[in-house]
């Protein structure tokens, strides 16, 4: 696959990650009005600390692919975020879903430059 494309994409995947990690401390992004059940378990992650905890995942990854180390590991781990915001657009909030999938898509094309980091976690004992 083309170096510059993936620099390029790696990057910019840094960058959104830690505008929207840092996000979770400033709160420098208006939040947007949402129906009632996802407000009430939006009002739950973040009475319990969990949002914080999501963003400090997310400025985490945002370093590693800045500064192009543990990349693979950072992309295993953020999937989980990536799941679970694509999953809570969908069941409660869908007309938002578009970070969600942004963030998911270049989860997914992270882990394939990766891929062969992963043969050693696929082998079979």
């Amino acid at each position: 696959m083309n170096t510059k494309l993936i620099l390029a994409v790696r990057i910019f995947f840094g960058i959104f990650l830690l505008f929207f990690g840092l996000d979770h401390f400033f709160d420098y992004i208006p939040f947007p009005e949402m129906a009632p059940e996802a407000n009430a378990y939006f009002a739950g992650l973040l009475s319990t600390g969990a949002m914080q905890l999501v963003g400090i995942v997310e400025i985490t990854a945002a370093l590693a692919f800045l500064f192009n180390k543990y990349g693979a590991l950072t992309a295993l781990i953020l999937m989980s975020v990536a799941v679970n915001a694509v999953l809570f657009h969908i069941t409660l909030d869908p007309a938002k879903i578009y970070g969600a999938l942004a963030l998911l898509l270049l989860n997914v094309f992270m882990l394939y430059v990766y891929r062969d980091k992963y043969s050693e976690l696929m082998k079979p004992e």
